[in-house]
């Protein structure tokens, strides 16, 4: 084994070397020997990612020895293999340029910034490409981005680059390392708030930005930045705050309005919000992205006819628009007319139409064909649109399955026995854990319907605490869950009162409240060591229905396993096994909730849960969908109605399609 990973070793490093070379020879003018040797690689055994690099450098090659038609088929090649491959789309506006295409070099150049806004190459040509076209004000935008990023220090630029290209733990230990001999350098601070974010370590970037308007009061963009992570993390009342004071300096900012008008969502004024919404787009009435806003704001208050008319007023400003689509194929309820379908399939096949709007197309028109009772083509539509999304996603099934053989190789009974009376003793917690699609919104609707149970969101807080345990070291093993056992007895109560501490801003008074991000299955011991008389409740549904159902989901973010069927397939395998684990080292701590139980006999699941969670029974918790409250997960509109039986086995209809989920389930039994 060890001579096999030794070989592995060197001829990956021969492979680097033989990539140096050519990239050697294109900066040395020898165009056409690179050429030769980028070829030449390209029909030996190499992996995705060195295929990838090869034809990047194969198309520069081609592109400076004016071999223009073959460099451009050489990027299209690689944008067919990663379309988010930001230095593909500039070397095609550097082709365009050279075929004195300049509509073309101009959207390639656009494609490019969107991807990784920190390439200044890009930026450049378009603020001249825009200008020499008179579009006066798109350039002007390009040349202050480039201005912007031309003026920061080396190590800064490196930095933004690499989290654009999605090496993020290298951009933090850059930014860390410059940030090391400039403390208070507030763009520093939010790059590294930023990376942070993007890594999911919300509450270091909250303290970074937080840091950031204490340093810097007037820097506006710090605390919109803060403003924003605020809000996605529903910390609404303390937005509030942050956007009151961007409004007096600017009062007429649209940018700031428009966050107000989220903030007064996020607090329960969905109608102040919806004002503050149509009060900009009086002003701007083109604004198709805060059309989709308002869309959303509608479908949370329960008015859907109204979000649909936003949402499709949205495309009618821009056609390609696809979360457009999306949105009105996510209120689960709308049926596409047949121009809307023929516009959307249009729209998907351009090669000018972006690739997030591409995605967004995609699972839109696999939903409208999925309503037709056309399953094939729903099925071509819901493939095409994961396969899009996976090449984003980078997600390792690899890595959940050794994060999972983690928890169950440290988390022991024996570690229960030892630490598990050390946490908090607060009986408020109520965590609703599983896969996504699972009927958690629905188990959600149920409780909060319950007088003494506040509904939140999917709160962050667990998942952020982990990754803190886990240290940023880019290692062989993480520190977390192993640490578990050596950290001092004080920290399980502390850690548990400042997860009292920090959701208390999401709650309304109720003496229990609710948590609901589905992830949190994976640290169930944590919880446990942290607030021991918390209650955990498994949402369970038919390993088909279930991994189906999160296939054909686009996901606003996370949940990156959904995107393909044998990554699913396996998570929720994988999610099974750890459960199991839970109930042997902690047995009677996680209440399972079969979806499919529900759905037969609601009233004795619901008193089974209010028991669990020692509640009495209510009746409103049966009459669940007569609740008013906001809802903004993808199952809004179903929990508002009576439970119904049509979605059990909607599976059976694609079965033809769904070979990897049977292998691995045995034919769905």
């Amino acid at each position: 084994m060890k001579d096999e990973q030794k070989s592995t070793q060197q001829q990956n490093g021969d492979c680097q070397a033989r990539l140096h070379g050519i990239q050697q020879q294109i900066q040395q003018a020898n165009f056409s020997a690179a050429i030769d040797s980028a070829q030449q690689m390209l029909q030996q055994e190499v992996t995705d990612s060195e295929t990838q690099q090869l034809l990047y450098l194969l198309g520069v090659a081609q592109r400076y020895d004016q071999q223009l038609a073959a460099a451009l088929k050489t990027i299209k090649q690689l944008l067919a293999k990663n379309g988010g491959h930001a230095r593909a789309y500039q070397e095609m506006g550097y082709i365009h340029l050279g075929l004195q295409q300049a509509d073309r070099a101009i959207q390639s150049f656009r494609w490019a910034t969107q991807l990784n806004p920190a390439l200044l190459a890009s930026w450049q040509q378009l603020a001249q490409l825009e200008q020499q076209q008179g579009q006066t004000e798109s350039s002007l935008q390009a040349m202050q981005q480039y201005q912007f990023l031309q003026q920061l220090p080396a190590l800064l630029l490196g930095a933004q680059d690499l989290m654009h290209e999605g090496k993020l733990h290298k951009a933090d230990q850059l930014c860390r390392q410059f940030l090391q001999q400039n403390k208070h350098h507030i763009e520093g601070m939010c790059l590294l708030a930023e990376i942070g974010i993007r890594l999911r370590v919300y509450d270091d970037a909250e303290f970074l930005l937080e840091s950031c308007v204490e340093l810097a009061p007037d820097h506006h963009r710090a605390r919109s930045e803060y403003l924003g992570l605020l809000l996605r993390l529903g910390k609404f009342k303390p937005a509030l705050a942050q956007v009151e004071i961007l409004l007096h300096n600017q009062p007429d900012n649209p940018a700031y309005q428009m966050a107000m008008g989220n903030v007064q969502v996020g607090l329960g004024n969905t109608q102040a919000g919806i004002e503050l919404f149509n009060q900009v787009l009086k002003h701007d009435p083109q604004r198709a992205g805060l059309q989709i806003q308002l869309g959303h704001a509608y479908k949370a208050n329960g008015q859907l006819d109204l979000a649909v008319q936003a949402y499709q007023r949205a495309y009618q400003i821009k056609p390609a628009l696809g979360d457009a689509y999306w949105s009105l194929a996510n209120t689960k309820t709308y049926r596409f007319s047949d121009a809307e379908l023929t516009q959307m399939r249009q729209f998907e096949a351009d090669p000018q139409t972006e690739s997030e709007d591409r995605i967004h197309l995609c699972f839109a028109a696999g939903k409208a064909y999925e309503d037709r009772q056309e399953y094939g083509l729903s099925f071509d539509y819901y493939q095409r649109g994961n396969q899009l999304k996976r090449q984003q996603s980078g997600y390792s099934a690899d890595k959940t399955d050794a994060q999972i053989d983690a928890q169950i190789q440290h988390c022991t009974a024996e570690l229960f026995q030892q630490r598990g009376h050390l946490g908090l003793d607060d009986l408020a917690p109520i965590f609703i854990v599983g896969l996504p699609r699972a009927g958690s919104t629905l188990l959600e609707q149920i409780l909060a319907s319950h007088s003494m149970v506040d509904g939140t969101m999917e709160l962050h807080n667990i998942l952020g605490l982990a990754m803190r345990l886990c240290g940023r070291v880019v290692a062989e093993e993480a520190r977390y869950p192993a640490n578990l056992w050596e950290l001092d007895d004080s920290y399980f109560k502390r850690f548990g009162q400042q997860f009292i501490d920090d959701t208390q801003v999401y709650r309304d008074g109720a003496a229990f409240f609710i948590d609901k991000m589905p992830n949190n299955f994976m640290h169930i011991g944590l919880i446990k060591l942290i607030l021991p008389k918390a209650k955990i409740i498994d949402a369970r549904r038919h390993p088909m229905s279930c991994c189906f159902s999160g296939f054909k989901q686009l996901f606003g973010e996370g949940q990156d396993f959904s995107y393909d069927l044998d990554d699913i397939a396996r998570y929720y395998q994988s999610y099974v096994k750890l459960m199991d684990h839970w109930d042997n080292v902690l047995p009677g701590f996680v209440l399972r909730v079969q979806h499919e139980d529900v759905v037969n006999d609601l009233e004795g699941q619901v008193r089974r849960m209010l028991d669990f969670c020692g509640l009495p029974f209510e009746q409103s918790c049966v009459d669940f969908h007569q609740t008013k409250r906001n809802i903004k997960t993808p199952s809004s509109e179903q929990v508002r109605q009576p439970i119904y039986t049509s979605a059990l086995e909607q599976w059976k209809n694609y079965a033809d399609n769904l070979q990897p989920l049977t292998t691995r389930f045995q034919g769905g039994k």
